[in-house]
């Protein structure tokens, strides 16, 4: 399975960054998919998770109410809507995969993924 993050960029505080994480090989198996993100010094967290049926989500509570975690099945497809950005928002997001026997199953743990993209870089200023 890989999966490969796009979207990042320079934006303003208070914009907006859609993060994009197309998921290819591998079986069309259930997974659970997850957005953590790294800021320079800083060890890699937790911001958004989702089950493999799009019901369940999961927000750190830093970015809830300005983060929207989706999925498209179909397209193998997740991402990331970030809104009212912020300069501690700066960081390199990567999106995370793994395998689930449930629909409604979400995953908020580093050590609970399976694949790995490679990082986007989000960069906002004030």
């Amino acid at each position: 399975v890989q999966l490969q993050a796009s979207g990042g960029g320079l934006v303003q505080a208070g914009g907006s960054l859609r993060l994009s994480c197309a998921r290819s090989g591998g079986t069309s198996s259930k997974n659970s998919m997850g957005w953590f993100r790294q800021a320079p010094g800083k060890e890699r967290e937790f911001v958004a998770a989702i089950s493999w049926g799009g019901s369940t989500t999961s927000y750190a509570d830093s970015v809830k109410g300005r983060f929207t975690i989706s999925r498209d099945n179909a397209q193998n497809t997740g991402n990331l809507q970030m809104n009212s950005l912020k300069p501690e928002d700066t960081a390199v997001y990567y999106c995370a995969a793994r395998p689930t026997y449930s629909s409604r199953q979400y995953y908020s743990r580093e050590s609970e993924y399976a694949y790995w993209g490679q990082g986007t870089q989000v960069t906002v200023s004030s």
